[in-house]
């Protein structure tokens, strides 16, 4: 489920586009005018997945990809040694077995993350280390708030199991819980609602690149209710934890990889470097129009979140519904720092590299070092209201804070002197404009969320916002591109 964007959209986007050049993918180079059967706008994970889908059925199919990489909210940084750290989107867990079956596929295994020894909790004057072994899981056993915490947890996940997690704004109460914020709810159901809203920031920020006040509670339950599928119901738990949870794994090699190889295979399908600026429809087909081409296609499958997706002209224009839905989706405010060591010290001392803490810039932090743990780098999400503090920083301002943070939370300063540090800030990344994923707030699931997935006559909806399992994580946006192929194959 990120980075600075001098140094990474130049060296690290570069990469993935001469990596893909060798598999015949080029950027766009001459205005000319291509026919297709559908036509894909979006390089991510869902856009490749469509792809890929539609190819596999015997469809012609192109794609165009605004950035001059593949991968979407998907990014890695190269380290040194041929080894990379991931800037986007990574973790993998149970239940996400879509995003596992795509890696599988196109040979790219997974790994464990790092999880052993004890996380760091700091809050004020409370200093706690501890196992994410108990039943609390990754939530740290605070005595002034676990009886809040504890009944918060089981009354969310009970309120989950409630939703439609196809139709979320059908769900019983939705108007209900739609009609608040998390904030709301949780001052009308905890003793200590102040603290309880203070240990939520970390975890929220880094989620959603949002606080409790932005989002309605309703779409917190149906991102909990989506941390499942068919046969498993979504929990808090799962969302949250490590083990056994959403932050298990990660992917050999680093996440890009998965959208690189797809992308490799569809060959010169994905063109980079042309974002598309106007979508044009008749009763026959679509006029795809890009900078430097323009796609005839009988269908679009738009695989972009709807801020972006917004911002392309549609000719006639999108009913009202649709349009207002987008304009009421804004992306996350999330930027991903790293500190890049010689060696993880801190397994030494018996730590995960995992910490929480209330205040910033860094609320959750995690060891992301190589699977064979050289170097050791640590990240941590600056999400959400920090964002927008330590975001308009200069970086040696971001940094410096940053590594003071990691050095007063584990009490060491070797944290002060790393060997590389990067961040990205994906609120400044043109083709993203937040992450990691779109927040809804108060009444905007129940008056517009059934325009999610429902097509527009030949223009389709994919993206992992409108995945009904695993949405805002990479298994969701999998999910996304394999229903709208489905929903394109379809139509016929």
């Amino acid at each position: 489920m990120t980075t600075r964007r001098s140094f990474l959209t130049g060296g690290l986007a570069a990469a993935g586009a001469v990596a893909l050049g060798a598999a015949g993918t080029q950027p766009a180079e001459a205005a000319t005018t291509l026919s297709a059967d559908v036509v894909v706008v979006g390089a991510g994970l869902a856009g490749l997945t469509t792809a890929r889908r539609l190819v596999a059925a015997g469809k012609s199919v192109i794609v165009l990809e605004a950035r001059d990489r593949v991968g979407g909210r998907t990014l890695n940084h190269p380290i040194g040694g041929g080894k990379v750290a991931e800037a986007g989107g990574e973790f993998v867990g149970p239940t996400q077995t879509r995003i596992v079956a795509l890696a599988n596929e196109v040979g790219v295994g997974t790994f464990d993350a790092y999880d052993t020894g004890q996380n760091v909790y700091v809050n004020g004057l409370i200093r706690l280390q501890y196992s994410d072994t108990s039943p609390l899981g990754t939530a740290p056993p605070d005595p002034l708030l676990l009886a809040d915490i504890t009944t918060l947890v089981l009354q969310i996940d009970q309120l989950a199991a409630k939703v439609d997690v196809q139709r979320p704004w059908a769900s019983p109460d939705a108007a209900t819980y739609d009609a608040m914020t998390l904030t709301t709810w949780v001052q009308q159901h905890s003793v200590n609602s102040a603290g309880v809203l203070a240990i939520l920031a970390p975890f929220l920020e880094a989620l959603l690149g949002a606080e409790a006040g932005d989002v309605s509670m309703l779409a917190v339950l149906a991102y909990v209710a989506a941390a499942g599928d068919s046969s498993n119901v979504g929990t808090l738990e799962r969302l949250f934890d490590v083990r056994g949870g959403a932050q298990q794994s990660r992917i050999v090699g680093g996440s890009q990889v998965v959208a690189q190889k797809v992308a490799a295979a569809l060959g010169t399908r994905v063109r980079l470097g042309t974002p598309v600026r106007e979508i044009r429809q008749t009763a026959t087909g679509v006029t795809v129009v890009g900078d430097t081409v323009t796609v005839n296609a009988g269908r679009v499958v738009v695989a972009v979140p709807p801020a972006l997706a917004a911002r392309i002209r549609y000719t006639p224009l999108l009913p009202a519904q649709r349009d207002l839905l987008m304009q009421r989706a804004p992306m996350g405010a999330l930027m991903k720092v790293e500190a890049v060591y010689p060696a993880p010290f801190w397994r030494a001392q018996g730590l995960t590299g995992q910490f929480l803490t209330v205040g910033g810039p860094v609320g959750y932090a995690f060891d992301n070092s190589p699977a064979d743990g050289s170097p050791g780098v640590l990240a941590g999400f600056v999400g959400g209201a920090q964002n927008l503090v330590w975001g308009p920083k200069s970086p040696a301002e971001r940094r410096a804070g940053v590594l003071a943070q990691f050095a007063r939370i584990f009490q060491d300063d070797r944290f002060l002197t790393p060997t590389d540090y990067f961040d990205m800030d994906w609120t400044t990344e043109e083709w993203s404009r937040g992450g990691p994923t779109a927040v809804f707030g108060p009444g905007v699931l129940t008056q517009y969320g059934p325009q999610l997935r429902v097509p527009v006559g030949r223009i389709h909806w994919a993206g992992t916002e409108t995945s009904d399992y695993w949405t805002g994580y990479m298994d969701g946006a999998v999910r996304s591109g394999e229903r709208a192929a489905a929903e394109v194959l379809a139509a016929g």
